[in-house]
């Protein structure tokens, strides 16, 4: 008896097969409120509606329903349940305005798993954000002139500075009304860019061919 019943105990805490990936399953969000939370739960009726169809009809076809005491034929049950069911979606699409892409529906046809297509999506969203996160780092990252200074100790100065501060400039050069949107209202564009020169150096003026 207690062997019969370590057995059985084995039996019960073995674990489950691991779903195939592409097999459907459960979400573990609950539906959302409200009118696309009754469309999924009527899609879901509908796809449990369907799922038992077929596995009424392949019932019937391999049982014998002629012989006496034998349950009568429920495959027309089944249908009048997938029949209501897109009754009750055709009456909820009146009032719903989600747009589906084609290509999920594609999907299913070609009996995919559509979620493959959200994650297509995502990748996709995430390689083209990096893309233009690179494009944009590209344009900010500061430009590093350097600047020779004429006399004795030919002092050398860096002066850092960005495409971008460079191309507002330019902007504002040709579209003064454009200043206030593009360029710091601190900055002073009438002032030349200041150059530090060695202090053992003589004073000499510098050229601004930056």
């Amino acid at each position: 008896m207690a062997r019969n019943l370590s057995l059985s105990v084995n039996t019960m805490s073995s674990p489950a097969p691991a779903p195939a990936p592409d097999s459907p399953r459960e979400s573990e969000s609950p539906p959302p409120q409200g009118v696309q939370g009754d469309l999924e739960l009527e899609l879901m009726g509908l796809a449990n509606a369907l799922y038992n169809l077929g596995t009424t009809v392949v019932g019937d076809l391999t049982k014998e329903k002629d012989k006496p005491g034998g349950a009568g034929k429920q495959v027309g049950a089944r249908v009048n349940d997938v029949i209501s069911h897109l009754a009750t979606l055709d009456d909820m699409a009146q009032t719903i305005d989600t747009m589906v892409p084609m290509q999920v529906l594609v999907d299913i046809d070609n009996s995919r798993n559509p979620m493959l297509l959200t994650k297509e999506r995502l990748e996709r969203a995430a390689t083209e954000n990096q893309f233009m996160n690179g494009k944009i780092h590209a344009i900010d990252v500061g430009i590093r002139y350097s600047v020779i200074g004429r006399g004795r100790s030919g002092a050398e100065a860096f002066v850092g500075q960005s495409y971008k501060k460079y191309l507002d400039e330019a902007l504002v050069q040709n579209f003064p009304e454009l200043a206030e949107y593009l360029m710091d209202p601190s900055m002073d564009l009438t002032m030349p860019i200041k150059l530090e020169e060695d202090a053992a150096g003589p004073a000499a003026s510098m050229s601004n061919g930056v």
